[in-house]
């Protein structure tokens, strides 16, 4: 019995010493202290990557209150929290711990990064590629986010490449599956396509007119060509009109950049429709196109009286190339729509963005302009040292007093116009992109690829690609001037002027005025009707004018400045403001 009753004792003896004993984390009368294994309280993660944060919580208790909010609102109680950002940007996240002696709180910032996973942008042609035996194919992706990332091209699967770019041999004729894809430690892209290489017998003949119809008044020549010829071989054009045979005309294009063989010049004789022909025949096939010709009574025919107001009096088209301000604050799906939103623009006195190259705008005035040999039109942009964006000027007479522009244009020679690379009959075709903050992908008729870029730190509208078109891709012909974009440094572009002769430039002869126009203001070109030129490059000789159309000149991009486009404030009859 004694020895049972020492043994109770002494055990009571033992439980009195341990409540009486402060035991570190669990009893503590110490207020709690939160910190953290870094230095900094910034945490950083990439969207939909869980992040796990633990802080080192000394004197907290088994009865310590654990509480983890973000913008006041509780999303976490335990003493670790696993945050997974859905999108990019930064958090601020609070940590409390609240025990019987105190509480303690820290504030986290967590930076959600966005992925950045490989996506490939590759112009391919809705049917794949096509080559003649013997002929090669260089493959050459722009690959965003390329850096780290690891390539591979498949050819019918098996490995042919680890490049970014490839070359494809067409040794042997048939059909290739090919795939490229790109990886990181974000995610995959690829993209597949066909490659057919085949004889000359396979290859399709193609050739594409940028119209079928012409109005020409009495006296004058229509050209009639193709803007882009594929797989011609040894073609041979004939011609005929109105049924009968007629000869091709020599039309010297040295100033126009084009091919002679493909030019017909036409000049009725007299008013009236007339059909015209065109047949292409090669060893393997043949091809013809028609042509409708409306001869118009001579000039001056459907003339009008100045009114007295100076300004263009309705948009009648606004096709704009894609670009980093197209879609941007507006809605327009269709083209009265956009044409709509430019009249507003320029009445409002600010700019229409024409886009990359091709985009244009077409307007009428309310009366003829008059050609009195001197500066006859105002077209304003926002031009200076060092930021020209030159558009190309066209004109047109009504010749078959419609009141439509749907006649003849005239382009307005400028000081490029006999330059060696300067291109008469470009061509550069736009694709929808896939999805929303993607670059626009386009082609041109001389083999070239390239996008307009997406500039989502300025410009996050979903679509650079206009609304109101349609279709899935759409082309846009005109001349183009060679680029005088330049890289500077690493964060600083000019785009050089032009000597005479294009809206949004900076020229020393046509602005008028010694204005440096630093602030980027408004900042007026002036044009000659009298430098009206027919495609050959001789005069028009044009006493007035109906319509103007302006077009973007130049195909290139400066960097993070994005692409290279017109801007047009208001067209105006100088003749009135003189």
């Amino acid at each position: 019995m004694r020895t049972g009753i020492k043994l109770l004792l002494e055990l009571t003896a033992v439980i009195a010493l341990i409540s009486c004993t402060k035991i570190e984390g669990r009893q503590s009368s110490e207020p709690p202290v939160i910190s953290l294994e870094q230095e900094e309280p910034i945490f950083r993660t990439k969207v939909n990557e869980p992040l796990t944060i633990t802080p080192v919580v000394e004197h907290a208790g088994e009865s310590a209150v654990y509480r983890w909010t973000i913008d006041g609102e509780v999303v976490g109680e335990e003493p670790s929290f696993t945050y997974v950002g859905v999108e990019a940007g930064s958090v601020y996240l609070v940590f409390e711990v609240i025990t019987d002696h105190g509480q303690a709180q820290l504030e986290l910032r967590i930076d959600v990064a966005p992925l950045k996973f490989p996506t490939i942008t590759l112009v391919v042609p809705p049917q794949g590629f096509s080559l003649l035996q013997g002929e090669e194919l260089t493959l050459e992706p722009v690959v965003n986010n390329a850096e780290g990332s690891v390539f591979s091209w498949t050819v019918n699967g098996a490995e042919v490449s680890a490049e970014r770019c490839y070359t494809f041999s067409g040794e042997a004729v048939g059909e290739y599956d090919v795939t490229f894809a790109a990886s990181n430690e974000d995610g995959t892209d690829s993209i597949t396509f066909t490659v057919r290489v085949c004889t000359a017998q396979q290859m399709a003949f193609a050739w594409h007119f940028e119209q079928t119809a012409y109005n020409v008044a009495l006296g004058r020549t229509v050209f009639i060509r193709p803007y882009a010829v594929e797989n011609e071989f040894d073609a041979v054009y004939t011609y005929t009109v109105d049924g009968r045979p007629a000869e091709a005309p020599v039309v010297d294009t040295r100033y126009a950049g084009g091919d002679p063989a493909f030019v017909f010049a036409y000049t009725p004789a007299e008013q009236g429709e007339h059909t015209v022909e065109v047949t292409m025949t090669n060893s393997y096939t043949t091809r013809a196109q028609a042509f409708a010709v409306n001869c118009c009574p001579p000039e001056g025919t459907y003339r009008r009286s100045a009114s007295g107001e100076a300004g263009w009096n309705k948009v009648y088209a606004f096709t704009a190339a894609p670009g980093q301000f197209v879609n941007e604050g507006y809605t327009a799906v269709t083209m009265e729509e956009a044409c709509a939103y430019a009249d507003g623009r320029m009445a409002g006195q600010s700019y229409v963005s024409l886009g990359g190259f091709g985009g244009c705008i077409v307007v009428g005035f309310d009366h003829s302009i008059e050609n009195d040999g001197g500066y006859n039109l105002r077209i304003e942009g926002n031009s200076f040292t060092n930021s020209s964006e030159p558009g190309i000027v066209w004109v047109m007479q009504d010749e078959n007093g419609n009141g439509l522009p749907d006649d003849t244009w005239y382009e307005l020679k400028g000081s490029e116009w006999g330059g060696a690379e300067t291109r008469c009959d470009y061509a550069v075709t736009y694709y929808r992109p896939q999805a929303p903050g993607q670059a626009v992908s386009w082609s041109d008729n001389e083999g070239n690829t390239g996008q307009i870029d997406y500039l989502a730190s300025f410009h996050r509208q979903d679509y650079y690609y206009p609304a109101w078109i349609e279709a899935d891709s759409y082309t846009l012909v005109g001349r183009k001037l060679k680029p005088r974009t330049e890289m500077v440094s690493a964060n600083y572009w000019k785009n050089q002027d032009y000597e005479w002769g294009y809206a949004d430039n900076f020229s020393t002869t046509d602005r008028l005025s010694d204005d440096s126009n630093q602030d980027a203001g408004v900042n007026a070109n002036h044009f000659k009707i009298d430098n009206a030129v027919t495609y050959d490059g001789r005069p028009a000789d044009l006493r007035y004018i109906d319509f103007v159309k302006v077009q973007t000149g130049v195909n290139a991009k400066a960097g993070w400045l994005g692409e290279v486009s017109t801007e047009v404030f208001g067209i105006y009859d100088y003749n009135l403001l003189k």
